[in-house]
Parts: C-alpha cells; sequence; structure tokens
C-alpha cells in the first residue's frame, strides 16, 4: 500500500531560479542556500519517490485577485511551467497522476473541505523552482505531481490550523489509497519577507528560528498565530509559511528531522531548507 516517507519544505524565490540558469550554485552569496540540499538529494536517491504531493502559493498564473480558491488541486495528466517575466525558462514537463489526485479530492472532500479541482493547471515557480533543487540536471523528473496550491495573497487568508487541517486530511487520503507509490509531501515559499509597501524588505529571523525549532516536534505551536498575526510577524509574502503548516499536517508518521538550513537573506527573503522523514510508514 501507499506510504509518506517524509516531507521537504524549501523557500522558491524566483532569484533561486535564475541563479539555476545562470550556473550560481557555488557562488558565495548563493553556495550558502544550495547546499543546504546536499541532504535531500542523498534522501531522494535513498528513498526514490514516485509521486510528490507540492502544498504551494498560485503568484497569478492559474488565479488572479478576481478568482482566487482558497484551495486548489491539480487532477491533470500533465503540468507545465511557464515564465512569469523572471526569465525561468525550465522547460521540463511533470507528470500527474490523476488516479491519485481525484482520490485526495474526493477524501478532503469527505473531510469537508471544498477544494477547486483542476483537470488543466500550470505551475509557477512555487514549484518549478523546489523541482529545479531536488531534481538537477535530471532529463526527466523521475517522479508525478500532485499540485495543492493555496490562497496567500487575496484576504481573507485560509488560518494556519484550517491549512494544517487540510494536510492532514491529505495524508489521510493518501495512507486510504490502494496503490503502492511512494509519497514525499513538499512545503514550499517563505519564509519571512515582504515585497511592497513600506515595510518592503521586512525579515524577522526570530519568527524564522521559532518555525524551524517547532516544525518537526510541535507543528501546532505553528497554529497559535493568526494568518494576519503571520502577516505581522513575518511580512505579506512570509505568510507562505501556511504552507509548510499544510504540509506537515499531511506527515502522518512519528516524524524526525534529518536536515535543516536557514540563509539570509536571498534576494530579500529569509530562505530555508528543511528535511523531515515520515519513519513510521503509512498503509491503509
Amino acid at each position: 500500500m501507499s506510504t509518506i516517507c517524509g516531507g521537504i519544505f524549501t523557500s522558491h524565490v524566483p532569484g533561486i531560479g535564475n541563479a539555476i540558469a545562470k550556473g550560481l550554485q557555488q557562488d558565495p552569496y548563493w553556495k550558502p542556500f544550495f547546499d543546504g540540499f546536499d541532504p535531500v538529494h542523498d534522501f531522494l536517491e535513498r528513498e526514490k519517490p514516485d509521486v510528490a504531493v507540492v502544498f504551494y502559493n498560485d503568484h497569478g498564473l492559474n488565479f488572479f485577485l478576481d478568482k482566487m480558491p482558497t484551495f486548489a488541486i491539480g487532477a491533470a495528466p500533465e503540468y507545465r511551467h511557464e515564465d512569469e517575466g523572471w526569465g525561468i525558462a525550465f522547460q521540463r514537463p511533470y507528470e500527474g497522476h490523476p488516479d491519485l489526485s481525484w482520490h485526495i479530492i474526493e477524501e478532503v472532500v469527505e473531510s469537508e473541505f471544498d477544494p477547486v479541482t483542476c483537470q488543466s493547471m500550470l505551475v509557477d515557480h512555487a514549484v518549478a523552482v523546489p523541482f529545479e533543487l531536488c531534481w538537477p540536471g535530471k532529463e526527466a523528473f523521475p517522479i508525478k505531481l500532485i499540485p495543492i496550491a493555496i490562497n496567500t495573497v487575496q484576504h481573507p487568508l485560509p488560518s494556519p490550523k484550517r491549512c494544517y487541517n487540510l494536510g492532514q486530511a491529505v495524508g489521510r487520503a493518501i495512507s486510504t489509497w490502494e496503490g503502492d507509490e511512494k509519497v514525499v509531501i513538499f512545503g514550499t515559499g517563505g519564509l519571512s519577507h515582504q515585497l511592497e509597501g513600506a515595510r518592503a524588505g521586512h525579515l524577522n529571523p526570530d519568527y524564522d528560528r521559532f518555525c524551524l525549532k517547532n516544525l518537526a516536534p510541535d507543528p501546532e505551536a505553528l497554529l497559535q498565530h493568526s494568518s494576519l498575526d503571520i502577516v505581522e510577524l513575518a511580512g505579506s509574502q512570509g505568510v507562505e509559511i501556511i504552507n509548510w503548516i499544510a504540509a506537515r499536517g499531511a506527515l502522518t508518521g512519528s516524524v524526525r528531522e534529518l536536515a535543516s538550513n536557514y540563509h539570509i537573506p536571498i534576494s530579500n527573503t529569509a530562505a530555508a531548507t528543511v528535511l523531515l522523514e515520515n519513519s513510521e510508514t503509512v498503509r491503509a
């Protein structure tokens, strides 16, 4: 039966994509961040997961302010990345897993969530950059993608608790899937940053370290703040931590941290990468 092997949590800054495109991984500015992926590469090579369920936020590629779902789940046979103006031309397509996608959709609706279902969907840098970081140089991605988009843009935003509960529902859905796939969970975005307004450039290392400290052993500690509290603490884009919170909720086994990397700043963003092992496999 299906298993969840672990979780990968990482920033998805477009500047990282440009650094990859320009081959700047060993540049002194970028090297401390890219070095954080060595244990991730080792983990993926060892576990060889079949499916990646990715909690992320869309940046206007599929949804805009006039039509912004709180949650949207992809159920397409294939996804493609489109350049949003950052000059990141990642061409490798992402194979989907429609059967497992629909199973997850059906189960989360049964859990009283109401996601938008997307049988045709593009993915932006919030998916493309983490995939390029995790599988650099591969001719094709050795994994199937199920994207789950969370609204971090148009208020009212979902609460951290709501996102955590969504992740738990997704984890339960995977546990009842009758296939034999090994699944890795992604949470992308953050950490603290704000790109506009009077607080442009805002960073909060104290809040970032609070999140990193509690993500594995005590994720419910991250639920004490409302989404608006997080905007105040971490910046208007720092609220992307709710993607991490949802992904952590999907890890339903015994979770322990294998690696953590924090680097500040990367393109006005506090960037981090965390690798968690879900050591008790999830079985139906």
